[in-house]
């Protein structure tokens, strides 16, 4: 039943049988409660995790301690920092967080390299998504280097909305845009006084979205 269950993963669904049997024989399936450190900076890279159901936070913490999500691991996602390390023999980079309970294979890594050598179907869906990630990293890049904060908070609050609510603490957001909770919180109260958002503890209500929707496009000034 687990080897059925592994093999959800459009990773290995594609696979010749025989490949598919040596994956499942060698593959360990795993249960990550919320919350769970997968892997942080430095440490190795013991394989690659693939997300069958759940969210995987990927994020970075730079030098003034300030954290930023690089991206989420879904189901039918691969880490790309996984795939470099485990390419390059090299330390993993960020730190991998199980935001919601998720269910994950786990390939290790002399398996990794031996699908990659041997299953043309592997390795394409590898380096396709590789190379998605990477076009997604390098729009982070840009909007962290170009983008103001004020854009960058209101876009945030509207693609973290449901039925106009965010649930959310300042510390959360401030995480998923690589700054500092003082500055989300400034900012948020700035867009309540301009009436755009209301703020109750642990929650921020959408209160004018069409106002952030030209803020987060740079036509509207708080």
């Amino acid at each position: 039943m687990e080897g059925l269950e592994m093999l959800r993963h459009p990773a290995l669904a594609s696979l010749p049988a025989s490949a598919q049997a040596t994956a499942v024989r060698h593959a360990q399936l795993l249960e990550l409660p919320s919350g769970y450190r997968i892997i942080g900076p430095g440490e190795p890279c013991r394989g690659l995790p693939l997300v069958l159901e759940g969210s995987v936070r990927v994020q970075m913490v730079g030098a003034s301690g300030n954290e930023i999500v690089l991206y989420r691991i879904g189901a039918d996602d691969l880490c790309t920092l996984s795939i470099g390390c485990l390419i390059a023999a090299r330390p993993f980079q960020a730190e991998a967080l199980v935001e919601e309970p998720s269910r994950a294979v786990l390939l290790p890594a002399q398996l990794f390299d031996a699908l990659m050598e041997s299953a043309p179907p592997f390795r394409q869906y590898v380096l396709a998504s590789y190379s998605s990630r990477l076009a997604e990293l390098m729009l982070l890049v840009e909007e962290v280097a170009f983008r103001r904060m004020d854009q960058r908070l209101a876009a945030c609050l509207l693609e973290r909305a449901r039925g106009g609510v965010v649930e959310a603490t300042h510390q959360a957001l401030a995480v998923e845009l690589g700054t500092a909770r003082e500055v989300v919180s400034r900012l948020l109260k700035e867009f309540e006084r301009a009436g755009m958002v209301g703020l109750q503890r642990g929650r921020v209500d959408l209160a004018a979205a069409d106002r952030l929707r030209r803020l987060a496009g740079g036509t509207l000034s708080v």
